[in-house]
């Protein structure tokens, strides 16, 4: 396989130069689409969207494997100044989706041409990661009732991590998201008459102060628990109290108990501050991501397979939890199964550049290694 890694280079980089944003990978999934089936694929479109499936079944053999690859880019303007470099203005691929599309399509050609398993082999090529629920999507679409797995894989390059380094971690590995807009209503008046008004920028100030103790005083301290007050806005003149403030939350955590309290926990504060004041608060709640947890068994399976491939001495065996969110999770709550990191590079090489940067680009030597990866997952958990 290495010596045809040439070919998803260049597939990698023409991804990467036409980007595509949550649900419109048109472009994308019609490419692999057209990969795969070349290959021998059963391919289904536009499940969830623009989702696109592979099912390849070999022999009598009654194991369901699926493996995952995201294909959706972000609205940032790329400054990588590569060759490849997007020809979308405001869109780029500032997470590697395209590196883990290349990856999966690398293996899933290495896999069309050899014997070496015996079963149902599913790839899921996912729509809108960031932000958009692509893997919910698919799911609600009929993704499992379809294509049943008995086990579930992903995995998701991170700089600042060795190239080719893998990274695995059992149990809780990547935060919930939830979201939150405040809306606190006053009465408005002149800025010289403060006693003839209900203030909320004063009120919204004692809001943003407040919710922090929802982290240190009702979050176990063995915990993890995000609470950001990203925006808040209010009037625009010196000496004019606003009638109304708004405030935009960001609220994450590892545990699924935590997440709940810490809904309940910001409602009560805001309204009991807002009362306090003279006010009345509006909260409109959404839900996001949920915590992403990685069944024990399939992470040891995924784990094993890592040292066989690359040896003990790269790969972390139980890495730290992400904070951010990734909406695999939504998978991994209906079929057991583990999401996995490789290393982009770290020190001064250019994969170190963080994600959902302007100048971030994938490792295009992670594909070899991922697609190895995967193949080798597959001979493994579809043993013939």
């Amino acid at each position: 396989m290495e010596m045809q890694i040439g070919e998803f280079i260049r597939l990698r980089r023409e991804i990467h130069s036409q980007p595509e944003l949550a649900f419109e990978e048109h472009r994308t999934a019609a490419l692999v689409a057209a990969k795969l089936e070349g290959w021998g694929y059963r391919v289904e479109r536009n499940i969830g969207g623009t989702g696109v499936v592979g099912q390849l079944v070999r022999g009598n053999g009654t194991k369901r494997l699926g493996l995952r690859a995201d294909m959706d880019a972000l609205p940032i303007n790329e400054a990588s100044g590569t060759e490849w470099t997007s020809q979308r203005p405001g869109v780029m691929h500032a997470c590697g989706h395209d590196g883990h599309t290349a990856m999966l399509l690398a293996a899933a050609r290495d896999l069309a041409q050899n014997d070496t398993f015996e079963g149902s082999l599913n790839l899921i090529f996912q729509p809108a990661e960031e932000g958009g629920g692509g893997a919910l999507r698919m799911i609600e679409d009929g993704l499992f009732d379809r294509y049943p797995c008995d086990a579930v894989f992903a995995m998701h390059n991170m700089p600042g991590i060795p190239q080719g380094h893998l990274v695995f971690r059992e149990g809780s590995a990547a935060a919930s998201s939830d979201y939150a807009t405040i809306t606190l209503h006053g009465v408005g008046g002149h800025g010289a008459i403060p006693h003839k008004a209900i203030d909320p920028v004063v009120a919204a100030s004692s809001i943003v102060m407040a919710l922090q103790t929802v982290v240190s005083r009702n979050v176990d301290p063995l915990q993890m628990a995000v609470v950001t007050v990203g925006a808040l806005n209010a009037g625009k003149a010196n000496n004019v109290i606003p009638a109304s403030a708004t405030m935009e939350l960001s609220v994450r955590a590892l545990d699924r108990e935590v997440r709940g309290m810490l809904e309940r926990r910001i409602k009560a504060i805001v309204q009991a501050q807002a009362e306090s004041y003279g006010l009345t608060a509006d909260i409109a709640w959404r839900t996001g991501y949920c915590v992403l947890v990685n069944t024990p068994a399939e992470t040891a399976f995924a784990r094993a397979i890592g040292v066989e491939l690359v040896g003990v001495a790269a790969v972390t065996p139980q890495g730290p939890a992400l904070t951010g969110s990734e909406d695999f999770a939504f998978m991994l709550e209906r079929v057991p199964g583990s999401y996995l990191l490789i290393g982009n590079g770290d020190g001064d090489s250019a994969g170190a550049c963080m994600v959902h940067n302007p100048g971030y680009d994938f490792n295009d030597q992670n594909i070899a290694v991922g697609a190895a990866y995967w193949s080798l997952l597959v001979a493994r958990f579809l043993c013939a």
